[in-house]
């Protein structure tokens, strides 16, 4: 007897919105094509007020989150910020004046607010930062004070359950993977419980391609799958080439096919995590 399996439903989110206008206008084709159901957005990037106006048209079809900053080239001209390594190291030692990782905090959700009209859909970090030790005790005091219990973003909680980059996933997952799932589970706090879509940046459009097909088939409930898409070249940004060949993949027509082929179906993060704080801000 033939069994259907039963549907897997998965956010995918697309990260660095506003970092570059080509990794924006990327994001934003993605989202119109129904290919992504998040994005979440580097407030701290120059270019974040004019795309944040581009990006409200798609609030009521997608998540729009924070990427909450504290390595990139943004954060660290304004002087907070720290190189991955570095702020790994003073993380872990609890070598950061929480009060101001605090204030850090309500800055980026302010420039989120203040540009996109609304609360965030929730919240992620860039390099995984919202997890590290002090931020992520620091963010949710944030969260509870900031927003009513019916209206808090979900969390990105990045615990890594993909091969084949078993270093990788073992560091991301240990800078505090399962302490932000206990923090959000002792509050009440709506949270993702894994995270696919890790790789090295390197090879082809056609490799890109099978390590999509390998985070469709773990088809693992509570995953969001993030993806770093870009409509063009930017040297700006980090592995632009890669950037570029996710777009193509995801942009394929045949992805609607691939999801029916795996069981899988792209969902809202609010849908399938919790609050909805963009419609009660």
């Amino acid at each position: 007897m033939n069994h259907t399996p039963a549907v897997t439903e998965l956010v995918i989110c697309a990260d660095d919105y506003a970092m570059t206008p080509e990794i924006s206008a990327g994001i934003i084709a993605l989202a119109e094509q129904g290919r992504i159901s998040a994005t979440s957005a580097m407030t701290l990037s120059p270019h974040w007020p004019v795309w944040a106006r581009q990006v409200r048209s798609l609030q009521t079809r997608i998540d729009v989150g924070l990427h909450l900053d504290w390595t990139s080239d943004f954060a660290l001209r304004q002087g907070f910020g720290r190189p991955l390594g570095k702020l790994m190291v003073q993380s872990l030692l609890g070598a950061m004046d929480k009060t101001q990782v605090r204030a850090q905090i309500q800055s980026q959700l302010d420039l989120f607010e203040s540009h996109a009209g609304s609360a965030p859909d929730h919240i992620d970090g860039h390099q995984h930062v919202q997890q590290f030790p002090v931020l992520r005790e620091a963010l949710i005091e944030v969260l509870l004070e900031r927003y009513p219990a019916h209206a808090r973003p979900w969390l990105r909680v990045s615990h890594v359950v993909c091969p084949p980059w078993a270093l990788k996933a073992r560091i991301i997952n240990g800078m505090g993977a399962q302490a932000l799932r206990g923090l959000a589970q002792q509050h009440g706090l709506p949270h993702s419980e894994h995270l696919s879509g890790i790789y090295d940046f390197s090879g082809d459009a056609k490799r890109y391609h099978r390590h999509l097909q390998q985070w469709l088939r773990q088809r693992t409930a509570g995953t969001v799958l993030m993806c770093h898409p870009a409509q063009g070249l930017n040297v700006q940004a980090p592995f632009p080439q890669a950037r570029v060949q996710e777009q193509q993949v995801l942009g394929d027509p045949e992805l609607a096919h691939w999801l029916h082929q795996h069981a899988v179906r792209i969902v809202r993060g609010r849908t399938l995590f919790g609050t909805n704080p963009s419609q009660t801000a």
